[in-house]
């Protein structure tokens, strides 16, 4: 299938999904704009993420680089935090012995390092060992081995315990920084050496206190890597499996069976000093629901470090319900690294960078914008249907392609940087629409999504956040506190409720309940909130019943001849619609529903209406009394 066939598709379904919402949405009474929905696909929209695009590479924000991502090689794409999903999974860690090379003095060449990793696979790709400056080292030597062995001294009780040591005798205690720079040989490899680094990610909570370190394939790897010039050695490839580079036991087998082959191998060469099953949170593919990894591969970034200190200052301008996502975000765009922007497929927007003849990246303001152009007017498929030279304004010429030969990039933007220029794409395009939004409004994990993205855009290109107030609401969970899922068959379909119980039952259970935090949902919970329906229903028709011959103009009753009872039942509804309204300022949802609810059974139906029935079916129509109380009722509809 050719791409512009397959972008076609894309396009098909996706418009079949907003119709599909849009028919969902409707019938739960949700009011919004369904003849000009804006959509990420439309050409105007392109245009505007295109020149939001163009201005953060302006201000040289976007960059090409090889660092290490999260790579889906289900999907043969990177992928950016917000599309990772965690789950506990368990992994075969292994504790293992590297032989001392170079001792640099310090220690002698029958000295091995205790190494801890809980991925074996990338043992092939080790290039050093991690270790604390700040941390004490002991050479030790247990009873029966000819071996010593280094290991951090807060962890010696832990290995002792484990490897089974025995009259274990310390011969040395050595600061880290002692250690820097010593050699190692790679247990795989005696033609390879591994060099000893200092980190400030080595802990004390787990291991050994010295970390296997494959720049290729871990961040803080690549950090500390980098810093003491290691090459970033990645051999496995796109669809996950280890290349010719990682050897011949390695070549052409999937990275997570290069775990068994790994061990197998340090057993082999009597390195293993203990191998046992580690559960810890690993990531996961959101779209395939696979494993994914680190890896360094080459991609577009968008640098979040050059203003990281203004977005963290446009967060202190915002206002946050709950009011700890404030803190969320801010400690989120504290500690996050730079975007990862490129997607290796064929659906979304293009990045709008060409190369000249010697491979130089050309993003230039000119090109950028003519590109824009093209897509408001036509759409981003041209952009895999013409030529480089025809997406070029005409006449361009650069430095670099003394030919006038020009290629384009072929990976797209990430979904995110899609969403996260809604502020150009619509705040700033339709007049009626502010700048920033008053509201946002989504679930709590875009506060690594959607919040996160559109703040880092918005900051880039204007200075300011793309919001003035942000709610946040947790996830419906199945009765017992289970996320929900088809493949478990515990999902509840808004639209078979619909068709049960109707809308109003569905709104009025969402708000009787916390949304701020996850929330657990049953059958049960639906048939709570038909009940508390009902009886909100009954008063309705008794109201509206018993005020078919009321006409306000002719039969209303000034509040000071109103009869005692009816002045301090008006007086507790006036208090009651007041706090109310103060409840709405504070989108609390909830204490609405508690306070009208409870006012309903309470007030009314107990007392009010209770005496009320003598009244208004006993007493002359026109009697004091009658229009007295219809009046009461009728203020009820006004609130």
């Amino acid at each position: 299938m050719s791409t512009a066939d397959f972008r076609k598709l894309c396009h098909e379904y996706a418009l079949k999904q907003v119709d599909k919402q849009r028919t969902d949405f409707k019938r739960l009474g949700i009011s919004a704009e369904w003849d000009h929905p804006y959509l990420t696909l439309n050409p105007e929209f392109e245009a505007q993420e295109i020149r939001t695009f163009g201005r953060m590479a302006e201000l040289g924000l976007i960059y090409r680089g090889k660092k290490p991502v999260f790579w889906s090689w289900s999907s043969e794409s990177a992928m950016a935090e917000a599309e990772v999903e965690y789950h506990d999974v368990t992994s075969p860690s292994a504790f293992y012995a590297e032989k001392v090379s170079d001792g640099k003095g310090v220690l002698d060449e029958n000295t091995y390092f205790v190494v801890w990793t809980t991925t074996p696979w990338t043992i092939p790709a080790s290039e050093g060992i991690t270790i604390d400056a700040g941390f004490d080292y002991s050479v030790v030597q247990p009873a029966g081995e000819d071996r010593k062995f280094v290991i951090a001294t807060d962890r010696l009780n832990y290995a002792t315990e484990q490897f089974g040591w025995e009259d274990v005798q310390t011969l040395q205690v050595i600061r880290g920084r002692e250690l820097d720079r010593i050699k190692a040989i790679h247990p795989f490899d005696n033609d390879r050496e591994l060099v000893v680094m200092l980190g400030d990610f080595v802990t004390l909570d787990s291991g050994t206190g010295l970390v296997h370190t494959a720049p290729g394939f871990g961040e803080d790897d690549f950090r500390v890597g980098k810093e003491y010039g290691l090459d970033i050695f990645v051999p496995v490839d796109d669809r996950g499996y280890m290349t010719a580079e990682a050897g011949p036991d390695f070549e052409g087998v999937f990275y997570e069976d290069a775990n068994a082959i790994a061990l197998d191998k340090l057993k082999a060469s009597n390195a293993l000093l203990k191998q046992m099953d580690y559960v810890h949170s690993y990531p996961f593919d959101w779209r395939t629901k696979k494993p994914i990894i680190f890896r360094a591969t080459p991609q577009w970034f968008a640098s979040v470090d050059k203003i990281r200190d203004q977005i963290l200052e446009a967060i202190e301008d915002v206002e946050f319900l709950p009011d700890w996502g404030q803190k969320r975000l801010h400690n989120m765009i504290r500690d996050r690294g730079d975007w990862v922007i490129s997607r290796q497929r064929v659906w979304g927007v293009p990045l709008p960078i060409f190369y000249a003849e010697d491979g130089t990246p050309i993003l230039e303001k000119e090109t950028i914008n003519h590109v824009a152009d093209l897509f408001e007017k036509n759409g981003s498929d041209i952009w895999f249907q013409w030529e480089a030279k025809d997406l070029l304004p005409g006449g361009y010429s650069n430095e670099h392609s003394p030919n006038g030969e020009f290629t384009k990039e072929n990976d797209i933007m990430d979904v995110w940087f899609d969403s996260g220029s809604s502020h150009q794409g619509v705040l700033a395009q339709r007049d009626y629409l502010e700048y920033p939004a008053d509201l946002v409004l989504e679930g709590s994990d875009q506060y690594r999504g959607w919040f996160n993205s559109s703040l880092i855009t918005s900051v880039a290109v204007s200075g300011k956040a793309p919001y003035k107030k942000v709610i946040s609401q947790g996830f419906t969970l199945d009765g017992k506190g289970h996320k929900m899922s088809k493949s478990l068959g515990n999902t509840i379909v808004p639209d078979e409720i619909n068709k049960k119980m109707g809308a109003e039952i569905i709104r009025l259970w969402v708000s009787s309940i916390d949304s701020s935090s996850d929330v657990r949902v049953s059958q049960e919970n639906f048939v709570k909130a038909s009940e508390s329906y009902k009886k909100i229903r009954n008063t309705v028709r008794y109201l509206l019943a018993n005020t078919s011959d009321f006409d306000p103009k002719e039969n209303g009753v000034d509040y000071n001849e109103l009869r005692p009872e009816d002045r301090y039942t008006l007086v507790q509804f006036n208090e009651l619609i007041s706090k109310i309204r103060t409840s709405y300022d504070n989108y609390d949802f909830i204490d609405i529903y508690k306070k009208l609810l409870n006012y309903i059974i309470t007030d009314l139906s107990a007392f009010y209406l209770d005496f009320a029935k003598d009244v208004v079916y006993i007493e002359p129509e026109n009697s004091l009394k009658r229009r007295s109380m219809q009046t009461v009722f009728y203020k009820f509809w006004l609130g």
